[in-house]
């Protein structure tokens, strides 16, 4: 069942953790979205990446989003205890752009993200 409109608020300020870290290069703000056992799958550059969110952590801090950095949030579906996220992004690390899928489970009352599968789109793959 689809969840109230507060709900789909919610989702989208939690998200927003996710945007906030990426743009100032700080993980510690995806650290209060993702799960001890949050999963990333992605391919990035053409190398296959999976495994701990703890790689999603590296990269946010070795890499500095970029003067063009942008971000828009879409929350795709709310029902009752889970929701998935589209995270558009442009210019991470002044050249890549992503379309990131998060998937959230209400834990306790809070939207918590299990797990972050990525697209980085084709004209930005460095060969």
């Amino acid at each position: 069942m689809r969840d109230k409109i507060k709900e789909y608020a919610a989702v989208e300020e939690a998200a927003k953790k996710f945007v906030r870290s990426v743009a100032e290069g700080n993980s510690c703000y995806a650290k209060e979205l993702f799960t001890a056992d949050a999963v990333l799958f992605g391919i990035l550059d053409g190398e296959l990446e999976h495994g701990s969110i703890d790689r999603f952590y590296r990269n946010v801090d070795t890499v500095g989003a970029g003067d063009n950095f942008q971000a828009r949030v879409d929350v795709l579906a709310v029902e009752e205890t889970v929701a998935v996220v589209r995270v558009l992004e442009e210019g991470w690390g002044g050249r890549i752009d992503f379309t990131d899928f998060l998937l959230l489970l209400k834990l306790d009352g809070e939207w918590k993200c299990v797990a972050k599968a990525y697209n980085q789109n084709s004209n930005t793959i460095k060969k």
